[in-house]
């Protein structure tokens, strides 16, 4: 069977190389299947909505915010996700219970899931400021914006920044909304047809599967991509957002992201998402 070269995104961050750790380094066998090879792109989250926005990838990790602008074009993997609870994006600051009103906040891409979530809860009247995600803490720290939007690893070490936390976005929409927080999936080119996305799905699943039977086969792959996060930090970060919804969407991260797509229509940001927008796995 002839062999297909897909060109595949995802993040540096623990979750996205835990996960994709196996697939690409030819770990996973692909009996039966179409052939596939990748082309690996490792990017920040916001890049990598972008890059499928502009045709750029036929395979990558994006936010469900961004699915509302590529839905026509790409479908979602029912694996290799990060959605959950407890998993939602903060906003911190370097003063406690700072009134956001009028204040400028550092955000870490205007097609994040995290400032869907900040323009469903924020007061109207926030400046917001785009800023790599990894850049935004020490822009508050700096005194350059009022406070930020952080998202990842980030969670885990705001405190050492001397900041303080003002909401907890994820636990605002899990009261609230009664669903599951809905950050990030692996979408496809629809064009890549049945054969092809049922392939991906099972490559996917059995990657994660094989990152969770061997730990340790990934950790190198893991700490390369992490820039200077503490091994206690890295550990952490996929504890948390590599869970039972990566391994499979379900039923209640199928709702949770239906909810958050129409509320993100019903906003005015982009058209009604056509379901059914997840590849059958």
């Amino acid at each position: 069977m002839e062999a297909r070269t897909l060109r595949l995104g995802y993040s540096p961050c623990p979750n996205d190389t835990f996960i994709f750790h196996a697939l690409v380094h030819g770990l996973i066998p692909q009996p039966g299947t179409p052939q596939l090879n990748f082309d690996v792109e490792l990017a920040d989250v916001e890049a990598l909505n972008l890059k499928a926005d502009d045709g750029a990838l036929d395979v990558a990790k994006i936010s469900y915010h961004a699915y509302g602008y590529l839905a026509d074009r790409y479908v979602l993997l029912p694996t290799g996700g990060a959605l959950g609870q407890g998993v939602g994006p903060l906003v911190v600051a370097r003063e406690p219970g700072l009134d956001l009103r009028g204040k400028r906040v550092a955000i870490p891409g205007g097609r994040t899931t995290a400032n869907l979530l900040l323009r469903l809860w924020q007061p109207e009247d926030v400046s917001l400021v785009e800023l790599r995600y990894d850049k935004i803490m020490p822009a508050v720290v700096a005194g350059e914006v009022d406070a930020g939007l952080i998202i990842h690893e980030s969670r885990f070490t705001y405190p050492q920044y001397g900041l303080h936390q003002l909401v907890d976005l994820g636990a605002w929409w899990e009261g609230d909304v009664g669903e599951l927080v809905p950050l990030g999936a692996i979408a496809a080119r629809r064009s890549l047809g049945t054969a092809t996305l049922t392939a991906l799905t099972r490559l996917v699943r059995a990657s994660l599967e094989y990152a969770w039977a061997n730990p340790e086969a990934s950790a190198a792959y893991v700490e390369q991509h992490a820039q200077e996060m503490e091994p206690s930090v890295r550990q952490r970060h996929i504890d948390l957002y590599v869970n039972e919804y990566s391994r499979d969407v379900g039923a209640a991260g199928a709702s949770a992201a239906r909810e958050l797509l129409a509320r993100g229509h019903h906003k005015g940001l982009f058209d009604p998402v056509t379901e059914p927008f997840f590849a059958v796995g």
